[in-house]
């Protein structure tokens, strides 16, 4: 497991139906975070220089005036960055045996595009999984559970304390504490991968490959 890299991955979306938006893609790493945004076609000055004032660790961020042109960029970050690379995506909920969230919202909006799914032979894990079965807690949610097993940190950057702020932040333009929001959950999945793998076995991690069958 440690020996791949580590890509936490977390998406924001217009709401939670078939005919729902991606808003935000992000991915992260222990060097940066790279995140695409779709602003439709609103005029963004300086947000990139704004977002990095506001964090640590650098974010590299794309805007985009459709989803479609965000699927876009984001398969050829995935095809020509993530597949060459030993990485493994992690995320929260992202998709589990039985739900999850991320990557079946994904899957749908790819499809209604007429869209390639991009991740290839990457392998995943859902850090989820890992934490309902082999960690004590009394927290489900991703915020919940990392301020149980490691402290505020992280949940003092997000200025949300409800994911369903992000869906009214992008309806008003609020971009900036849209991003960090969502660089709050990936950075939030990165860092509790790290401490699983810090005190779980390799068998304890479910990993599947992403690669369709045809």
């Amino acid at each position: 497991m440690t020996e791949l890299t580590t890509i936490a991955f977390d998406i924001e979306t217009t709401g939670f139906q078939a005919d729902d938006e991606l808003t935000v893609v992000g991915f992260d790493s222990a060097v940066s975070s790279r995140v695409f945004l779709h602003t439709g076609t609103a005029p963004q000055t300086g947000l990139a220089d704004r977002l990095n004032d506001a964090l640590q660790t650098p974010v590299q961020l794309s805007l985009h005036d459709s989803e479609q042109e965000l699927l876009n960029e984001l398969a050829t970050f995935v095809t020509s960055t993530l597949t060459q690379r030993d990485a493994k995506l992690v995320a929260y909920n992202g998709e589990r045996w039985n739900g999850g969230f991320d990557l079946p919202f994904l899957r749908t909006r790819l499809c209604t595009h007429g869209l390639e799914w991009p991740f290839g032979t990457l392998p995943y894990v859902d850090v989820m999984d890992v934490f309902e079965t082999r960690f004590n807690t009394s927290e489900d949610t991703l915020s919940g559970v990392y301020e149980e097993l490691i402290g505020a940190g992280l949940n003092e950057l997000d200025p949300f304390t409800d994911s369903s702020e992000a869906v009214t932040a992008w309806e008003e333009g609020a971009y900036k504490p849209l991003i960090i929001h969502n660089v709050a959950d990936i950075r939030r999945t990165r860092t509790l991968m790290e401490l699983a793998e810090r005190y779980c076995s390799k068998s304890d991690f479910s990993m599947k490959s992403l690669e369709p069958i045809a």
